[in-house]
């Protein structure tokens, strides 16, 4: 017999007392969201803080008090709503676990001070790192992992470098002020330089590479002494010590002590939100960034620039297609329209804004092409594109069919442009199968409009869970979780407790969306000149 309300509550807040609650805290690019789930894996509570990255000194940036005003301010709000909602006070969390936006590069002296300021993932300063690692390892080293950061931060003969005594990712920064441990989860440190999938460590030979290079030979340190740990899933990873309870909690009201799992990358609390760490699955994570990830089952045959090999939380190879530039673009035209709506005096929410807008980019009478229009979403720059910085754009033909619809069209396939040149990398020319194609994140909470695009993009049949708003909260939530349940194997583990009886809808290919596609795909690529151009022309910075 179905509980009723009152008793449900009071079966969440026995729950709560109990400690069967798992917490998972993520610093994803736009939002730092917490989410409390139950040992069923359900959500019981939540609270977010919104920020926004920062050019300083040219160089996209978080300052660092304004991580630690917003993780508190989440949790805080979480706190809120769990003493709201079952009338308990959080003393009390089953497992912990912190997870963030990957790679970027924090570096630390001997005495834990903070060398320079924290320098992000969007940032493509790195080009030379970047080209001269791949070339040494013979394995692609992205502009934004943090081995790149540092190497060109040699390179450029910064004055910090030789100071430097620890560098971690954001994740890794947090976790290490809480728990006191220099650890990562080995999809983290995936971002942050080589994983070898045999030993689930740093690949000891690219290591010992990159020491004996002349110009890191004369510094004062040696890479594996700088690096955290990777750790796999359901590695215990630490406590939280009394210090870093009230850097959570100022109220003091959490009692420390509480063991926290591995810190993780978003892209790894995007594998576990959507089931999608064994081999042959995949998932496309859409925020800021987007990234399509496919678990390999053998390394790739060749080089591929285009391509980010990274490792799942439990150290399995990964194929990752990642484009630095997604939502921020189409936001700002979607809030246009809501500027719109609200001077006509008939304001409306976002839900039903971005719903209505969604749905007029499949709507019957809308070119599948787009009729014409491009859209580039470049806020910053985009390695898959070679383009240094990033300029948002919008161009039309004079001819072309410009309507409502095939504008929200071309928004979308511009969006999900960039990151389909990694994919057709993996799936055309290394022959990459995928047996199930995962779409996760915000976008495609508004039924069908996205997942229907990005099968076109990919021709692929793209799934979407009940769980794909969760976020990576959620995912990393669920790493916490299996801290409890790491005597079997992750992937079944989700299969057989997490994702049991999970609802989902299925969007196969449409022929006429996959030509229209390619046909603006080949347009938005013979027109990357006029973002160049763009470049060339507006500053990145107004006076």
């Amino acid at each position: 017999m179905a509980l009723d309300a009152s008793e449900q509550i009071a079966g969440i807040a026995e729950k709560i007392r109990a400690g069967k609650t798992s917490l998972g805290i993520e610093f994803g690019s736009t939002r730092i969201k917490a989410v409390l789930i139950d040992d069923t894996y359900r959500t019981i509570a939540s609270g977010d803080y919104g920020w926004a990255s920062h050019l300083e000194n040219g160089l996209w940036s978080y300052g660092v008090d304004e991580i630690w005003t917003g993780l508190r301010t989440a949790y805080a709000e979480l706190a809120h709503d769990v003493e709201a909602a079952y009338g308990e006070k959080l003393t009390r969390v089953g497992r912990i676990g912190f997870s963030a936006m990957m790679h970027g590069y924090l570096a630390f002296d001997a005495d834990g001070e903070l060398l320079v300021p924290f320098r992000t993932w969007q940032n493509t300063n790195t080009h030379e790192a970047h080209e001269r690692l791949s070339e040494l390892f013979q394995y692609n080293i992205p502009e934004r992992w943090s081995i790149a950061h540092l190497y060109q931060a040699v390179l450029n003969g910064e004055e910090h470098v030789g100071r430097v005594a620890f560098f971690t990712t954001l994740a890794g920064y947090v976790h290490w002020k809480l728990t006191g441990r220099k650890v990562l989860g080995v999809g983290d440190a995936s971002g942050m330089f080589p994983i070898d999938p045999a030993t689930r460590t740093y690949e000891t030979a690219f290591i010992e590479r990159f020491d004996a290079l002349p110009e890191i030979a004369a510094q004062p340190w040696r890479l594996e002494d700088l690096l955290p740990e990777p750790l796999v899933a359901g590695t215990p990873a630490g406590e939280l010590t009394e210090q870093g309870a009230r850097l959570l909690d100022p109220t003091g009201t959490l009692e420390p002590g509480i063991t926290l799992a591995p810190p993780e990358g978003d892209a790894g609390t995007g594998m576990m939100a959507t089931n999608s760490v064994r081999q042959r699955t995949g998932n496309v994570s859409a925020g800021t960034s987007i990234f399509a990830t496919v678990v390999l089952e053998r390394k790739l045959e060749r080089l591929h620039p285009e391509v980010d090999l990274v490792a799942t939380p439990a150290g399995d190879l990964a194929g990752m297609s990642h484009a630095n530039n997604f939502t921020s673009d189409l936001n700002a035209w979607v809030g246009l329209f809501g500027q719109f709506a609200a001077a006509l005096g008939q304001p409306v929410d976002a839900g039903t804004l971005y719903g209505t807008l969604f749905r007029a980019a499949i709507a019957d009478d809308v070119d599948a092409d787009c009729g014409g229009l491009l859209n580039y979403p470049f806020r910053s720059g985009e390695f898959l594109a070679g383009l240094p910085e990033g300029r948002p754009l919008f161009a039309r033909a004079p001819e072309a069919r410009m309507t409502l619809g095939n504008f929200m069209r071309a928004q979308l396939f511009g969006a999900f442009s960039p990151v389909k040149i990694g994919m057709d990398v993996m799936t055309k020319d290394e022959g990459v199968a995928v047996d199930s194609l995962v779409g996760h994140g915000g976008i495609f909470t508004t039924p069908k409009v996205a997942q229907k695009i990005l099968a076109a993009a990919f021709d692929t049949p793209i799934k979407v869970m009940s769980t794909a708003a969760e976020g990576g909260a959620w995912g990393m939530a669920v790493l916490a979780d299996y801290l409890w349940r790491a005597d079997m194997p992750l992937a079944d583990y989700l299969d057989e407790r997490v994702f049991a009886g999970a609802e989902s809808t299925t969007e196969d290919p449409d022929p006429r969306d996959v030509a229209g596609f390619e046909d603006f795909f080949g347009r938005f690529q013979r027109g990357l000149d006029i973002e160049r151009a763009a470049i060339a022309a507006i500053p990145l910075e107004e006076d």
